[in-house]
């Protein structure tokens, strides 16, 4: 009876767990990324007003009401103005701006810059653009690799529908401050649920606006004469 080494049994098996392991990856998520891509363009227009006043030059808003006309300035551009004087004085006068480039559906957002000589107003336009990514991407094999990579197409349709329905590319590349919150609702929220007043819903199967609609519907439909 022959017998054989311990090696020569080994072999065999470390053949077989070797074709188990995963090989070298053949495709990594990087080489079809689905994100989104933002370019930018940034424009400063300094305007000038009476000294004092919250009135612009003359001539200086209809500078102002011609680059909100030919598109210069955009209801998409993210419009930054900072004004020079006191803080009430320097409000005064970003109002004035805004109120200007409102009648162009434009919105405007206050920010404070030290070193604005006097009498001036800077408006800074962000303009921004979103490049969709390659989408549809079937680059990667169907099958499974064994190395626990995402489809290639995986994340395409989110991407790609974040950018189109972006309705001011801008807010893309940074959210604005959130306002503060209306008092008297919120208040009262708190008040009535403090007192017992809160209006419970309605159990279930207990009738609804809607409930005698469609019960007269069912009678008339299934009803004869007598």
């Amino acid at each position: 009876m022959m017998t054989r080494s311990l090696p020569a049994l080994m072999l065999p098996a470390a053949l077989a767990l070797a074709a188990c392991q995963p090989g070298v990856a053949e495709y990594t998520k990087a080489q079809a990324p689905a994100h989104l891509t933002l370019a930018s363009a940034i424009s400063q227009r300094a305007f000038r007003f009476l000294p004092g006043s919250d009135r612009l030059f003359p001539g200086e808003r209809a500078r102002l009401v011609r680059l909100a006309a030919r598109g210069a300035i955009a209801p998409s551009d993210r419009v930054l103005v900072a004004a020079a004087g006191p803080p009430a004085l320097a409000a005064r006068r970003r109002a004035a701006i805004a109120q200007a480039l409102l009648d162009y559906g434009i919105i405007t957002h206050p920010i404070a810059l030290a070193g604005l000589p006097p009498n001036r107003a800077l408006v800074e336009i962000g303009r921004y653009t979103v490049e969709l990514p390659p989408c549809p991407n079937w680059s990667k094999r169907p099958y499974s690799d064994f190395t626990n990579q995402p489809a290639s197409n995986f994340g395409c349709a989110t991407a790609v529908d974040l950018g189109l329905m972006a309705a001011s590319p801008a807010d893309l590349a940074g959210g604005l401050p959130l306002a503060a919150a209306d008092g008297e609702p919120a208040v009262k929220a708190v008040s009535d649920y403090l007192k017992g007043r809160v209006q419970a819903p309605a159990a279930a199967g207990a009738p609804t606006p809607f409930a005698g609609a469609g019960a007269g519907g069912g009678g008339a439909a299934t009803g004869g004469s007598p």
